[in-house]
């Protein structure tokens, strides 16, 4: 019953992503004002941000599973923290391309040791040192519990990262919220709209780039628990007939 209702979820995910996405692909390229400095480059900063924000919600959601699992050690809570650190570590390796690509022609280099990417980097091997754990143990009770407090503790690098700049100065523009004064002066990569139509036109396409990314982040999400439930399924059938077997033997 369970599994039955988990495919219907995930198939309502999975249309509600194609068409969200399609129509941010549409707005993106086709509504989205051209930037007067970037000109078309800067269209992939809806793909950057979008990717950025969804890898944070991905690590958070892991942290709320991880504290759950601590309270209530159950499968379905160590499933959804592996599987949202899964998909937030494919969002944040997005947002970091997405983010070279856009920082040459804004910054006239593919990369720059700043605060915001010194520290989205420590975040990043963070995330992807906690698959290095739960390989190395293997009691199940034992990998639930200290990869719990693990999601627990990295999502501070996510923190760190988001207010690295609006704390100290950094070549990277504030996107979401305001810019404290010694952040400010920065100002390379920030983009230039009209006042009017093209700034609301350009807020517009970034939200339906968040909330694009957003159901695709959903679907993805509910398609690796059902393969994982698939999975467990799977290996309980196993050692039944495997039991069963040896039983007649």
């Amino acid at each position: 019953m369970e599994l039955t209702r988990l495919n219907r979820n995930v198939k309502f995910l999975n249309w509600a992503a194609f068409i969200t996405i399609s129509i941010a692909l549409l707005i993106v390229f086709f509504y989205a004002p051209t930037e007067r400095t970037m000109g078309n480059v800067q269209r992939i900063f809806y793909f950057h941000v979008g990717a950025a924000w969804v890898g944070a919600v991905a690590f958070f959601v892991a942290l709320v599973a991880g504290i759950n699992y601590l309270r209530r050690p159950t499968k379905k809570w160590d499933t959804t923290a592996v599987a949202s650190v899964e998909i937030g570590l494919v969002f944040l390796t997005m947002a970091i391309v997405a983010g070279s690509v856009w920082g040459k022609p804004a910054w006239n280099t593919w990369w720059e040791w700043s605060p915001r990417l010194t520290t989205i980097t420590i975040a990043w091997l963070t995330y992807a040192a906690y698959f290095m754990l739960r390989g190395a143990l293997e009691d199940e009770e034992k990998r639930g519990r200290f990869s719990a407090v693990y999601v627990i503790v990295a999502f501070v690098t996510i923190i760190i990262s988001y207010l690295s700049i609006r704390i100290l100065r950094d070549i990277h523009p504030v996107v979401i919220g305001g810019t404290a004064e010694s952040a400010q002066g920065a100002s390379e990569g920030l983009q230039e709209f009209s006042a009017g139509l093209e700034s609301t036109r350009m807020i517009i396409s970034l939200n339906a780039s968040v909330i694009a990314f957003s159901f695709l982040y959903a679907a993805w999400l509910a398609n690796r628990i059902r393969l994982q439930r698939l999975m467990d399924e799977a290996r309980l059938l196993k050692m039944r007939v495997s039991a069963r077997l040896q039983g007649e033997g």
